[in-house]
């Protein structure tokens, strides 16, 4: 806490690796909290995990209850809006209404001040009298104005009484604790309020936000959030949690997309508009449409046409030199008197039609705010052709399957996550970034742009004889050997030596749902088996697994149980890991490496790509999974890994294929290499050690 505060004073950022279990999130919120409050800065925490964020309520709590804060958790207003309108229509219903209150507060004011003319008046005052009938002029426009308003334009009649009422009782009880949006919501409900404007209204000067990684990795949403917190980004301080997910966030969040219905939608708008600019938006818009559906079409092998399902499939368009096949098939596309030209008069008539849509809502001329399709092509259209052969952008096509036939969209996907990190991280006073599975923290610093942060890292902190780390020697399960049925008989037979001989529940994690399903079915112990299934509710399946006692959940090491969920003493007392989730290696995958390689390689070297890109992610995925166990100092527990690559003594034999290296040291120095007949000895001897075993134990 003490090297964290120093940091904060020197505004530097933190990379703070702690093991699962040992209160990172305390260790880092205390002091920055307690720094925020002496300097006037506001502390934001925020993850991407819902389970993160229940445990910060707590933890904030916790902190209130011995030394009041002013705190709230801020979530988007989809979930929080009582009439369920998008973010444009909510933006022209507040206009609306604030510019009624606006007109009432201005009657209320001239009321009174044609009352004072009138008494002045009555006492012979003739300049008294001519200023009251101008003022009793202004209130009739006025009230004529407001009825109009009233009967012609859309208001929200909960955000009116937001403006109009006395909000003192709510933001009272808003500090009275930390209250959920949950909360907020049910009151606002019962009050006749708008809780998602009372709370934004509400977030001034506070000293703590509970909040999602989107409130700051979106640069839009970004400036607005700041904006209601009244704060200057640097008298910001961000805490967040999970942080070896923010670079697959940020470029997630980089990520821009146009779909062909948009294209569509923008034609069919400019030919229905009355402008002598909607030809030449027409024309380029036209071209895009025609060259991203032939790109597409001529991709099209024998038979992947109707291959083509209802998820959206990548089209590699990527050439080694020059432009991409999309952009080039567009110039080939377009004629006219420039594309750059058709694209300015395309961006200046979207612009009118907006703002046309807009007020349209706000006179109540329309029901719904009509969004603009020839507006966000045309911006699309343009960054494209702008950014699509910039380092670190990868253009590519999707293609799927919908009721009318197969569609597609472009996208531009960001392969560098620094391109959005390291902006805000300047900005910011300072950040503190934790997680179990930072490390190496050379390369956390590159991907995400950190100038010299502080760095710590705290190893396992519970009693090193309460666990056993078994890397088991089983064929590396590469992806040509898991239809092997010899290596799925020995694979299959490790985890029910593994299940059996642990005294409670185990979690047993794949590099896939389709491998966690495989070995469910092949699954022939005692324990009741439990499959992790992708679409479905995680929470209610974990509930139902850790109620068992004698139970094995099978799940995907890609999947939300993998990490930011606990599973504390008898709720999982053994892990399994089979396999190294390796993401699968398409073209967008290569993508980030060739641009990893490039950023962070030297002479081109295209190890530092899969290195930072593939191993060390995938890595840490093994790592957070290992971590759902042994949760505090009484804990005890076993993991199991299952594939010869985590093993020590053959990495050398193994070469680039072994993973163990990429493990911190006193992490790998834990691993006991062992062979997948010897497992069950080991965890009976060890279990046997910490007396867990409620009555005889099982015979090997």
């Amino acid at each position: 806490m003490g090297r964290i505060r120093e940091a904060l004073v020197e505004q530097r950022d933190v990379l703070f690796e702690g093991a699962c279990g040992t209160g990172k999130t305390l260790a880092s919120l205390v002091p920055a909290l307690e720094y925020g409050r002496a300097a006037g800065k506001t502390v934001v925490i925020t993850t991407n995990v819902h389970q993160q964020t229940r445990q910060f309520i707590e933890e904030a709590r916790a902190i209130n209850a011995q030394e009041p804060i002013r705190s709230v958790v801020f979530r988007g207003k989809a979930s929080m809006c009582h009439i369920d309108v998008g973010y444009e229509e909510c933006q022209a219903l507040r206009d609306t209404t604030r510019e009624l209150v606006d007109k009432q507060q201005d009657i209320a004011e001239l009321e009174q001040r044609e009352s004072e003319l009138l008494d002045a008046s009555k006492d012979g005052n003739g300049e008294a009298a001519e200023a009251r009938g101008a003022v009793m002029e202004e209130l009739d426009d006025l009230e004529t104005s407001i009825e109009a308003l009233q009967e012609e334009r859309n208001i929200c009649d909960r955000y009116y009484n937001n403006l109009t009422g006395d909000t003192d009782e709510f933001y009272s009880w808003l500090y009275e604790d930390v209250r959920t949006p949950d909360d907020i919501y049910e009151y606002a409900h019962e009050a006749n309020l708008c809780g998602y404007e009372l709370l934004k209204d509400g977030m001034e000067g506070v000293d703590l936000v509970v909040c999602n990684y989107h409130h700051l990795l979106d640069s839009m949403i970004r400036e607005q959030f700041f904006r209601w917190l009244g704060r200057d980004p640097e008298d910001i301080i961000v805490v967040f949690d999970e942080a070896h997910n923010v670079a697959d966030a940020a470029r997630d969040h980089a990520t821009r997309t146009l779909a062909e219905r948009t294209l569509d939608g923008a034609l069919d708008e400019l030919d229905e508009c009355d402008d002598a600019r909607a030809e030449s938006a027409a024309n380029v818009v036209g071209a895009f449409r025609t060259a991203l559906v032939d790109t597409y079409e001529d991709s099209f092998g024998f038979g992947e046409r109707e291959a083509v399902d209802e998820e959206w499939d990548d089209v590699s368009i990527d050439r080694e030199e020059g432009r991409d096949e999309l952009s080039v098939a567009f110039l080939q596309a377009y004629t006219g008197q420039g594309f750059d030209t058709d694209l300015e008069e395309a961006l200046a008539l979207g612009e009118e039609l907006d703002r046309r849509y807009e007020q349209a809502y706000k006179d109540g001329e329309t029901t719904t705010r009509k969004e603009c399709p020839t507006l966000t092509a045309a911006a699309f259209i343009e960054e494209w052709m702008e950014s699509s052969v910039a380092p670190g952008q990868y253009p590519v096509l999707g293609v799927r399957r919908t009721e009318t036939g197969v569609v597609g969209r472009a996208e531009l996907y960001t392969c560098l996550p620094r391109q959005v990190t390291e902006p805000l991280f300047e900005e910011l006073h300072s950040t503190i970034l934790m997680s179990a599975t930072l490390r190496p923290f050379d390369v956390t610093e590159d991907v995400l742009g950190l100038e010299e942060p502080l760095t710590m890292a705290y190893g396992e902190q519970f009693p090193e004889e309460r666990r056993r780390t078994y890397a088991v020697e089983t064929p590396a399960l590469f992806a040509s050997k898991r239809d092997d049925p010899a290596v799925q008989e020995t694979v299959g037979e490790t985890i029910e030596d593994a299940v059996r001989f642990t005294p409670g529940n185990t979690l047993a994690f794949f590099p896939s749902y389709a491998e966690a399903e495989r070995y469910y079915h092949r699954f022939s112990g005692d324990s009741t088996p439990y499959l992790d299934e992708p679409g479905k509710r995680a929470e209610e399946l974990r509930q139902e697994f850790v109620a068992d006692d004698d139970a094995v959940l099978f799940t995907s090491l890609w999947g939300t149980l993998a990490e930011g969920v606990s599973f504390d003493d008898d709720d999982a007392r053994s892990v399994v890991v089979v396999g190294v989730p390796y993401p699968h290696l398409d073209d967008r995958m290569e993508a980030v490496q060739r641009a990893y390689a490039g950023a962070f390689g030297e002479d081109g070297d295209d190890d530092a790509g899969w290195r930072y890109a593939v191993e060390i992610p995938t890595v840490r995925k093994t790592r957070q999974a290992l971590g759902r166990v042994i949760r505090s100092p009484e804990d005890f527990g076993a993991r199991v890994l299952i594939d010869e690559r985590y093993m020590g003594s053959n990495h050398a034999e193994l070469g680039d294929y072994s993973v163990y290296s990429s493990f911190p040291a006193e992490e790998r120095s834990e691993h006991i290499d062992i062979a997948p007949e010897k497992l069950k000895f080991a965890m009976l001897n060890f279990y046997t050690d910490m007396d867990s075993w409620g009555g005889d134990p099982p015979t090997p």
